[in-house]
């Protein structure tokens, strides 16, 4: 019933830093730590089998798809999300995208418009059609 709070990701260096009034078009591929303050359009991931952050502040903007394993948004993200660790979503942040996480924390205000999906289960599908069952029991 009760479950111990997991910690938040310890890692809270940033290496490198898209500043506001900066807008970069094209994909991004990164280890280490990147915060965004400008603009993006174009995919932003980590670097594969590495562990990253992205910060993407209250007047960033990206327009791709995002694969990092930490990420804190508090601005605007158009696309997809997958963080396979750990995902904070601010109370300004706004997603127009799914987003699948192994950790959420989601605070009051922010918005998703799309499915949010834990990595460790399957999302169902739709169920199918069923035609002709008896309900077995009833009066």
């Amino acid at each position: 019933m009760f479950q111990r709070k997991r910690a938040r990701p310890q890692q809270k260096r940033i290496d490198s830093l898209i500043g506001a009034g900066t807008t970069v078009r094209g994909d991004i591929s990164f280890g280490g730590g990147l915060r965004i303050d400008g603009s993006v359009t174009g995919k932003v991931v980590s670097i594969e089998n590495e562990t990253a952050t992205l910060v993407i502040s209250e007047h960033a903007k990206i327009d791709g798809e995002v694969r990092v394993t930490h990420v804190v948004v508090n601005g605007l993200v158009n696309g997809p999300i997958t963080s396979s660790d750990y995902l904070e979503l601010q109370a300004k942040a706004k997603v127009l995208g799914d987003v699948v996480y192994r950790t959420l924390e989601m605070h009051v205000g922010a918005v998703v418009q799309g499915k949010l999906a834990p990595m460790d289960q399957e999302v169902p599908a739709a169920p199918a059609a069923v035609v002709g069952l008896k309900r077995v029991g009833s009066a």
